[in-house]
């Protein structure tokens, strides 16, 4: 009996042993698979049975077929960045139960498979960013109900459809910049009590829809710089009672509705530069009570009297401008180049047309 017992101990010890050619293995506290820059062509296969972190970043791999982390039933971390994936087979990552974190930043990946990532119960981080992704569904995120942090920027997202992001009820982080958005639904953000970060930087939004944040009751940081926003208003931006930080510079603000941003009693950064704002109202920001830090350079302002309550706002404010003197009228020719906390009250005078 002990021969057998022997036996048994070897053969699962020399299932651990394994190592693939071209990859070196070691062994501190866990298992580690290196892979990384070795030139495969496809995925590693007879990984050691106890490796919880596999690299196998910066290869020629092409695809994912299907069970690839059968054999590593510990894994934890998997890194295929920088490789040549187009396609992902539906069950490629089927009992991979214990894996955390998985990196494909930067393939050639155009479609992610229905419900190809339902195994992954304890997925914490996902890596998406630098692909071809130009559609997204719920049912692709089936199972993904402990997932923190969603990375899918510079993909070719042109529109987020209803309930889009639903099963991810536990996600912090949302970054889905530098891609083509054109259209939210009004249900994209359905399910994402907990989202804490959500990042729209570098799009084409020309508008967004009316209650479209609501579902976001956690939400602290929101970034909307760089697309073609002409307009907001209050719906556009309700339901984002703990926001604390929203950005929407380079964009094409014209003008702010008086009560824009009056639902939002923790905002404390704020950024509007690079807009075509010629005028903003003092007692609209006056309505942010913990406002610390505003940037408000790069706009086109016009010094009449119609930017009268933003001088006297300045005058008072313990608010950081970022940069104060950035802040320069553009007309009229006798003010122009003028910085607005120079400016006197009596002189700003709206002329008669």
């Amino acid at each position: 009996m002990k021969g057998w017992m022997l036996v048994m101990v070897w053969m699962v010890q020399a299932e651990a042993d394994v190592c693939p050619d071209a990859c070196t293995c070691s062994s501190k506290s866990k298992t580690q698979v290196d892979c990384h820059k070795r030139g495969l062509g496809s995925f590693p296969s007879q990984l050691p049975a106890d490796a919880t972190l596999l690299k196998v970043g910066e290869n020629g791999i092409r695809e994912l077929p299907a069970n690839i982390l059968g054999s590593v039933p510990r894994i934890e971390s998997v890194f295929l960045e920088h490789n040549a994936i187009k396609s992902i087979h539906r069950q490629a990552l089927s009992s991979a139960k214990t894996l955390a974190l998985l990196n494909l930043h930067n393939n050639h990946i155009k479609y992610l498979p229905p419900r190809g990532f339902k195994d992954l119960l304890n997925l914490r981080f996902l890596m998406l960013g630098q692909n071809q992704i130009g559609s997204l569904k719920p049912n692709m995120f089936i199972g993904m109900r402990n997932l923190s942090e969603l990375d899918l920027p510079e993909n070719a997202l042109t529109l987020l459809a209803p309930n889009t992001f639903k099963p991810l009820i536990a996600l912090k982080v949302l970054d889905l910049s530098l891609n083509r958005i054109q259209v939210i639904s009004p249900k994209a953000f359905t399910g994402l009590r907990q989202l804490m970060f959500l990042n729209l930087d570098n799009n084409s939004l020309r508008s967004l829809p009316a209650g479209a944040f609501k579902p976001l009751s956690s939400l602290e940081m929101l970034v909307l710089d760089n697309n073609l926003l002409s307009s907001l208003s209050n719906l556009m931006l309700s339901g984002l009672s703990v926001l604390q930080e929203l950005y929407l510079r380079n964009n094409d603000l014209d003008h702010l509705p008086a009560d824009v941003f009056k639902d939002m009693a923790k905002l404390s950064q704020l950024g509007l530069s690079g807009n075509r704002l010629k005028a903003l109202d003092g007692n609209l920001l006056a309505q942010i009570p913990y406002l610390k830090k505003l940037h408000l350079h790069d706009n086109p302002w016009l010094c009449d009297c119609k930017v009268v309550r933003l001088v006297r706002w300045m005058r008072r404010t313990n608010v950081t401008l970022s940069p104060r003197e950035a802040l320069k009228c553009q007309s009229p020719p006798d003010l122009r180049k003028k910085t607005l906390s120079s400016l006197q009250e009596s002189k700003l005078l709206c002329r008669r047309t």
